[in-house]
């Protein structure tokens, strides 16, 4: 019963996607530039990296997703097509207590992010002469994991604590 009413009291999460952008988009078409011999056999490769940092609004944050995708021939390995991607949501968040602010961005933001994201790679992969490229969903709690154990192991390397990944 206590329990039932602790979470009646505690204020409700808020969160609000305020507006979204394209920071930074770029295409390369490389197989028009230089034809590959022989059978094209696309291997695409998508890498993922994530970035939050607190606006000088309160309960205001802008949360950067950025997507390097790269499209090469099996086999012969030459490059079809390049795309980058920069792709910022401008997010209110309110009631998050500080210890979950830091995963609160990093995975439940770009989770909303995401459709549109994908549609922006389909589009502009379809749109440079190659089918439309669907990526799979990407599981953020992973992908968050993962990015700590990575800053953990280079604070150790350096000899450092990792810094706060939001400023």
């Amino acid at each position: 019963m206590a329990e039932q009413d602790a979470a009646k009291t505690a204020p409700q999460i808020k969160m609000q996607v305020l507006g979204q952008y394209i920071r930074d988009l770029s295409f390369e078409n490389i197989l028009a530039q230089k034809p590959v011999d022989g059978q094209v056999q696309p291997d695409v490769q998508v890498q993922v990296s994530l970035d939050a940092r607190k606006r000088s609004v309160e309960n205001q944050y802008d949360v950067i997703a950025k997507f390097n995708v790269t499209s090469k021939n099996k086999g012969s390995e030459q490059p079809l097509f390049l795309l980058e991607l920069e792709y910022g949501g401008i997010f209110l968040i309110e009631n998050v207590p500080q210890e979950q602010l830091h995963p609160f961005l990093l995975i439940e933001c770009p989770r909303m992010l995401f459709p549109f994201i994908r549609r922006i790679i389909s589009d502009v992969s379809r749109d440079g002469g190659f089918p439309p490229l669907n990526i799979d969903n990407i599981d953020f709690v992973s992908l968050y994991r993962q990015t700590l154990a990575q800053r953990a192991e280079a604070a150790k390397t350096d000899g450092e604590t990792p810094p706060p990944a939001v400023n």
